[in-house]
């Protein structure tokens, strides 16, 4: 039987994703942060101290990269990733959606620590929606991340592939 291929299905075991961000001087920054999914969004909750928060402000835009551990896969220069462009914007704590995935921080998380984070003023939520993005699951398994939800893999086209 053939491997699902779309973004959730890849996705439901990652605890984290590594955050791409630009500096106010155009220079990129990495970092990670553990996440929840959540109607059609991905959402982090980190501090303001954090260089990639103060970028994704900034910006308004980021990235966000999962790949497969090293680990379980099969070969070092071939393993699965999906790479998300996104809008960014931060969500208030007086909007609903802050409560609502709250929730989910604590069912997928520890919930102490997730309460201990939410204590902290300094904390934030932020959502990204994807806007483009591209998946690869091997030599030749390339991927768009496209479909009405933005979390289809959509088989690439055009290019001649590898030679």
């Amino acid at each position: 039987m053939a491997e699902k291929r779309d973004l959730l299905t890849f996705i439901e075991g990652f605890e984290s994703a590594v955050i791409g961000s630009i500096d106010e001087e155009g220079r990129p920054f990495s970092s990670y942060a553990p996440f929840v999914y959540h109607e059609h969004r991905h959402y982090i909750f980190i501090s303001d101290i954090a260089r990639h928060a103060l970028n994704l402000k900034h910006s308004g835009t980021g990235s966000l990269f999962f790949i497969e551990d090293e680990s379980q896969t099969a070969n070092i220069f071939a393993r699965k990733r999906i790479s998300l462009q996104c809008d960014v914007t931060a969500v208030s704590r007086d909007e609903k959606a802050f409560s609502t995935v709250m929730k989910q921080f604590e069912q997928k998380f520890e919930p102490s620590m997730v309460g201990m984070l939410m204590s902290m003023q300094d904390f934030n939520l932020y959502a990204f929606r994807t806007v483009a993005g591209e998946a690869t699951y091997g030599f030749g398994e390339a991927y768009t991340v496209g479909g009405e939800h933005m979390h289809s893999l959509l088989p690439r086209s055009g290019g001649s592939g590898h030679k």
